[in-house]
């Protein structure tokens, strides 16, 4: 899968990301670094614990790489479970299915990059 290809696949933005990175190389680069950010395991680690404050941060910084890496539908699903999160409030339980399968769906479609 091309690079283009991929954001097309994940709901996302491949020429707002192109614009801020410059290069597809670079692009490619921070894409393929995303894996790795721990955020989402955080988030789900929190909730599990029940630590809101926690939840909210994992929350926000996965909202944030998403926005950043313009993985546009990623980050609409993480921007409702902050806003839930961010008044203290555990309860995103009917929002993490759709958050988890985008997010699981991200990861993937990155393992699939050429």
């Amino acid at each position: 899968m091309r690079i283009d290809e991929l954001y097309r696949a994940i709901g996302g933005d491949y020429n707002d990301v192109l614009s801020r990175f410059m290069t597809e190389e670079r692009v490619v680069r921070f894409v393929r670094k995303f894996p790795a950010d721990g955020s989402f395991a955080l988030l789900q680690q929190s909730l599990k614990e029940g630590n809101a404050e926690e939840a909210f941060r994992a929350a926000h910084t996965l909202k944030g790489v998403a926005q950043n890496l313009s993985f546009t539908e990623l980050y609409e699903r993480a921007v409702t479970v902050t806003e839930i999160l961010r008044g203290g409030s555990l309860n995103v339980a009917a929002e993490m299915p759709a958050l988890e399968k985008s997010y699981l769906h991200t990861v993937k479609s990155i393992e699939a990059l050429e």
